[in-house]
């Protein structure tokens, strides 16, 4: 599997990825524990990572044994499922969202909670206190419903593209969307020393989809790789879903045996 640089994996951030690529957002504790196995997480290390979550409002639990995500990540879910199906290919009138900062943020922490929500929604600050985005995307109600914000729309004067090419970077983005692809061009196999990389590949390739600014068609770049990074994740990504399904089958007590010695692992599902 080609390598993809990340920073090493936490207990918290294994489990929050491996419920962040469900749809619904839901595994089995057996198989949240199996995974973090991979990344040498022990099975105590990950029911407790788990419990903080639950703690913390991001996962609940049906007393089942089974999690779901809640909170600001189930709110993230939503967004990486949105980064995956991409921006309306048509219909874009050519206008323009403008948020202006009318009621400076009272704290520190109001201020950060404003910019992630400006952030999360696609807007990019054109200068302080002024958020810009084409209006082809509807805007959640934790943005618009801000009383701080003040709203105009239209469009800016000149070439739209170039102001997008001033608002993202996205060479950038189309730069690190080509070392992704490049990692997808190998199929998984069944080989367990697979499915760890394949892990992080995944996470990157989702994380780095949730960075896409979603512009109308009309004002990508020449060579923009979103809809090629789209598309050959969605045929790797079954690949890849099926082994860690086999391997997790292959984890069952009714396939590994019960001679002496031998310690039943919970199935994958």
């Amino acid at each position: 599997m080609s390598e993809i640089r990340h920073k090493p994996f936490t207990a918290r951030s294994v489990l929050a990825s491996a419920l962040l690529g469900e749809d619904p957002p839901e595994l089995p504790v057996s198989h949240l524990v199996e995974l973090a196995g991979l990344f040498g997480i022990s099975g105590n290390r990950a029911r407790v990572a788990l419990s903080r979550m639950v703690a913390a409002g991001e996962a609940t639990t049906d007393g089942s044994g089974r999690y779901r995500l809640a909170g600001r990540l189930f709110e993230r879910h939503l967004r990486q499922q949105a980064s995956r199906l991409g921006g309306p290919r048509t219909g874009w009138s050519g206008g323009w969202w403008v948020a202006m900062v009318l009621e400076p943020a009272r704290s520190a922490d109001e201020r950060s909670t404003r910019r992630r929500r400006l952030s999360s929604a696609r807007m990019a600050e054109a200068r302080e206190g002024v958020w810009m985005r084409p209006d082809n995307l509807d805007l959640p109600a934790g943005v618009t419903g801000d009383p701080g914000l003040g709203w105009l729309t239209g469009g800016p004067t000149g070439d739209p593209a170039g102001w997008a090419a001033r608002l993202w970077d996205l060479p950038a983005w189309s730069a690190k969307a080509e070392v992704l692809r490049a990692g997808l061009t190998r199929q998984p196999t069944r080989d367990v020393g697979d499915l760890a990389p394949g892990f992080a590949l995944s996470a990157a390739v989702l994380r780095h989809l949730q960075a896409d600014p979603l512009l109308p068609t009309e004002l990508w770049p020449p060579g923009w790789a979103g809809e090629t990074l789209r598309r050959e994740y969605d045929e790797w990504d079954r690949a890849y879903r099926d082994v860690l399904t086999t391997w997790g089958r292959s984890r069952s007590p009714e396939t590994r045996g019960t001679g002496p010695g031998a310690k039943p692992t919970p199935r994958m599902t």
